[in-house]
């Protein structure tokens, strides 16, 4: 359990439901919450090093501006799941990775220009462990949207 107090959930609420697309976001956070720059980047790196905040960063629709992502799938024995983990997130087309308590234990999204460099990825993540990756992708797509009110 990671402990906040009330300036850490300013800060989560803000950076998920009102992050500002200005050339210093982090300086305007701290103006509309009351602290400086640097306390704002030091609670958010922080947070980050605890496991609260993953990733600051866009969301693309790739569908809209050109490409195709996908969810892919593996059972990764227990004592491997770092190694194929690390081979996983060298891949900057990689968005997600989690870890799940079933056969298919490791489960990351693929977003690439185009299926050739998802398969060309897939392949290569295939040479390098020896694993059988699932590819699943999307059929029918259903947009929600996430946001959380950290009280």
């Amino acid at each position: 359990m990671i402990d906040l107090d009330e300036t850490d959930k300013l800060i989560l609420n803000h950076i998920q439901l009102d992050f500002p697309l200005v050339t210093h976001p982090f300086q305007t956070i701290a103006e509309d919450i009351g602290i400086s720059e640097e306390e704002v980047i030091e609670r958010l790196e922080r947070l980050h090093d605890e496991g609260a905040v993953r990733k600051i960063g866009p969301i693309i629709n790739r569908r809209s501006v050109g490409g195709t992502s996908t969810l892919i799938a593996v059972d990764v024995p227990v004592t491997r799941i770092d190694e194929v983990a690390g081979y996983i997130n060298e891949y900057s087309e990689v968005s997600h990775n989690y870890l799940r308590p079933d056969k298919y234990n490791i489960w990351f999204t693929v977003s690439a220009p185009n299926k050739e460099r998802i398969c060309t990825i897939l392949d290569e993540l295939k040479s390098k462990t020896g694993l059988e990756f699932i590819n699943l992708p999307t059929k029918r797509l259903f947009k929600i949207g996430v946001r959380f009110n950290i009280r």
